[in-house]
């Protein structure tokens, strides 16, 4: 609930500093006084509206479910705006957007307008009716909570498969491109180390004649063997170095004949072939080794690629099979909802009796399977629907349907209203005050009042006026309220029987 609100340069305002009871908080005063910047004022602080005054400051209870990870809060929360060229806004002393704010406390401080006709909306009225069951049926909350469980795990499969759907168009250019890179690289069928063993034989290619020249003039070498023996000999000195060394160059050039006459067989087109694939390979991949590995990997993504089409059989054949499941778990649930809105209808009957309306009736039209089930819920109030209810007639079913939703609530939040009695007639205003009243046992209610009986109601009653051309916010003790009721009741000097049907309400 909210504790204190504290004002400074609003408007007409000057300066307010309110501490705030539990239940309903009545805002009453002459027209013009300040009433609506006021409420405006309280709804800016949870980002409902931009805040006009200088300097607002409102402290609340924290709500038992309100966790977030973005922000560090207290048991008492410090909500503050600053205008200066613009407005701020503070949470426990920390800045969050107006956006933020709104989205933080939205869940327990709820703004009803006339012209606001989202709680007529179909999952509005089907958690109305789903929270309803819960508190007393166990086998619906269970089977509830079932049917979530799985729908989430059927949406996730869904997705895969629209995936999977979204890229099959392209599946086939996939698989001809991936077959067709394996194939090429395959095809050539590279050696790791191969482009270099090539280069060297390429080169010598390229010198087999000059070679074979050279290999021709040095074998003369030999025909002086024996001569330089000889003169060894003659000197007395040690030839075998020499006898040696001829060997060695003996079997050298042997090794060179040999070479020359496998390169002389050896095709030197293909050769020039094979290096420029290579070469080619290299070129696109980086080296032989890095054309070997993509290709396994091409080889791996192909086979993913052939797994799609059983994957999406397989998924289809899941999602049939789970969506046969869900619709027999939705049409249990929509089941034991009609049942339950027929509770609910009855029990409304006899509160829009009092408002001064006809029963309604809740409205199934099955629809695709989503989150909530298979229902698309609507009201009908003598043959209009939701979207064709008069403001009047919104507000009344509203309430009506508030107080029947309170079953099982312990702590609403805070429930601002928006010119919830106004222009009504004497009998409604009654009844409209008896259903806030109702709904102020749960939550906190600040209301403008245009009529004596929702002032009459109120836990705490604060009066707006102007002094001096300033407006004044101030909480009324009983014999204040018996002022400002008369006033209401019979205007600015009202008569003996206003003051005492005041004290009558009062009573």
């Amino acid at each position: 609930m909210v504790n204190r609100l504290y004002l400074k340069g609003l408007i007409l305002f000057e300066k307010v500093e309110l501490e705030l009871d539990k239940g309903l908080v009545v805002f009453s005063g002459p027209s013009g006084a300040g009433k609506s910047v006021l409420i405006n004022s309280i709804l800016s602080s949870f980002g409902y509206s931009t805040s006009e005054a200088l300097l607002c400051e409102i402290s609340i209870d924290r709500p038992d479910n309100l966790n977030t990870q973005a922000y560090s809060l207290e048991d008492e929360i410090v909500l503050k705006s600053i205008k200066k060229d613009r407005v701020r806004y503070y949470l426990d002393g920390q800045n969050i957007s107006k956006k933020s704010l709104n989205e933080l406390f939205q869940p327990f401080v709820q703004y009803l307008s006339v012209r606001e006709k989202q709680c007529f909306a179909s999952d509005k009225l089907i958690k109305i009716i789903d929270n309803s069951l819960s508190v007393k049926n166990r086998s619906f909350k269970k089977l509830l909570k079932e049917y979530k469980k799985e729908y989430i795990n059927y949406k996730i499969k869904l997705a895969q498969l629209n995936k999977i759907k979204e890229d099959e168009y392209k599946l086939a250019e996939l698989i001809e491109f991936a077959t067709f890179e394996i194939e090429k690289i395959e095809s050539i069928n590279p050696q790791i180390g191969e482009d270099e063993k090539l280069l060297k034989i390429k080169n010598r290619l390229s010198r087999i004649d000059k070679i074979n020249e050279a290999l021709s003039s040095a074998n003369d070498i030999f025909d002086m063997e024996e001569s330089v023996i000889e003169v060894y000999k003659l000197l007395d000195k040690d030839w075998s170095f020499f006898v040696e060394m001829m060997n060695q160059l003996r079997a050298d050039f042997e090794d060179i004949e040999l070479l020359t006459e496998e390169l002389s067989e050896v095709n030197i087109e293909k050769v020039l072939d094979r290096i420029e694939h290579i070469s080619l390979l290299k070129t696109r991949y980086g080296s032989i080794e890095k054309a070997l590995s993509y290709a396994k990997n091409k080889r791996v993504e192909l086979r993913g690629y052939k797994n799609i089409e059983q994957d999406k059989s397989m998924l289809e054949s899941f999602l049939e099979i789970k969506s046969t499941e869900l619709r027999i778990l939705a049409e249990n649930i929509t089941q034991y909802r009609k049942k339950e809105a027929l509770i609910i209808e009855k029990e409304l009957e006899k509160y829009l009796f009092e408002l001064k309306l006809p029963p309604i009736n809740f409205i199934f039209n099955p629809i695709i399977l989503n989150e909530l089930g298979q229902d698309r819920i609507d009201i009908n109030l003598d043959g209009s629907i939701a979207s064709t209810l008069s403001g009047g007639e919104f507000n009344r079913i509203r309430l009506a349907l508030m107080v029947v939703a309170l079953s099982g609530e312990k702590d609403g939040g805070v429930l601002i209203l928006d010119e919830i009695d106004a222009n009504v007639s004497g009998d409604e205003s009654i009844a409209i005050a008896n259903m806030i009243a109702k709904l102020s046992s749960v939550y906190q209610i600040f209301a403008i009042s245009h009529q004596a009986h929702l002032a009459s109601k109120a836990n705490q009653h604060i009066l707006i006026f102007k002094e001096d051309g300033i407006s004044q916010a101030m909480v009324l003790d009983k014999q204040g309220r018996v002022d400002e009721i008369s006033r209401i009741i019979g205007g600015e000097k009202p008569n003996e029987e206003a003051v005492k049907f005041a004290i009558k309400l009062l009573d």
